[in-house]
């Protein structure tokens, strides 16, 4: 019988109880000069995101993306489960530059990373499909507690009672400092929409400026099929103690628009309240 830990609190953040316990290992991390960071509310497409911008920063080498899993390559700052490395354990053991990965808020995501100056790529994604994917990996990833019924799901989402709190306020701070800070803010949509464009506004981001013929390995590297297949990229390595693939694969299906075979009349429009509402104070738009 897996047990499965209740969620706990960083500075009002509903965060993965394991990763609360080593929240001060969190707030002591120290990023480096020419540090990456990858920042998302969950299910938004980050590990898509961290492969792109591993392969850019090996300038498509293919082999060298196969070095390790992609947590390995692309620690996960808050990532903490009894008896395995602590992502802040991960990191401290690499020489900056290092690509890092997280869900922190802008309020909860440590000041060394401000104070570095580093380099942020955010990705957002619209909350139907968010609901969604984060319903079925809660159920696979079991360090989080018991989903409950989807119709439950959807009221914990809306009252932001779910690790990592209210999507609203994520995407809307991270849109919000965008301007102030050195961040590039992407959509899911449009790198479903125009992949080849999204990975090269992430080229020049990085600093780079890489052929067409590479370009097109790292996008054909990292369609959703060649993810899913890659074991270095699906997580497929993890313990099973962190996530069940009995239960659901963890890349599922990568597409946009799977709410509405999930979703009632009713749900819908339970969402798009709520997505009225608090999208009302913000011109950050999505695409559904």
């Amino acid at each position: 019988m897996v047990v499965r830990p209740p969620l706990g609190d960083v500075s009002g953040l509903p965060i993965v109880g394991p990763f609360a316990e080593n929240w001060a290992n969190v707030q002591k991390f120290q990023a480096g000069e020419g540090d990456v960071l990858i920042d998302t509310y969950p299910k938004s497409g980050t590990t898509w995101i961290s492969e792109i911008v591993d392969l850019i920063l090996q300038n498509g080498d293919k082999k060298k993306a196969q070095r390790g899993a992609i947590f390995e390559r692309v620690p996960f700052l808050e990532f903490a489960v009894p008896k395995i490395p602590t992502g802040t354990e991960v990191l401290n053991a690499i020489e900056p530059p290092r690509v890092i990965k997280s869900h922190l808020s802008v309020q909860t995501l440590p000041n060394t990373f401000w104070e570095k100056n580093c380099k942020i790529i955010y990705v957002a994604r619209n909350p139907k499909d968010v609901l969604v994917s984060y319903y079925y990996f809660y159920h696979m990833a079991v360090v989080h507690p018991d989903p409950g019924t989807f119709d439950e799901f959807l009221q914990s989402f809306i009252k932001g009672k779910i690790s990592y709190g209210s999507w609203s306020d994520h995407v809307k701070d991270w849109w919000k400092i965008r301007q102030e800070r050195d961040i590039l803010y992407l959509f899911y949509e449009d790198m479903l929409e125009e992949p080849k464009r999204e990975i090269r506004k992430v080229m020049t981001f990085l600093g780079k400026d890489l052929p067409e013929d590479v370009l097109e390995t790292i996008y054909q590297s990292t369609t959703f099929k060649a993810m899913k297949e890659n074991s270095m990229a699906n997580y497929s390595t993890i313990p099973s103690q962190v996530m069940d693939f009995t239960i659901s694969p963890f890349m599922r299906k990568g597409i946009s628009g799977d709410w509405k075979s999930h979703l009632t009349v009713a749900q819908n429009e339970l969402l798009d309240e709520y997505y009225k509402k608090e999208m009302s104070d913000t011109d950050l738009t999505f695409r559904f």
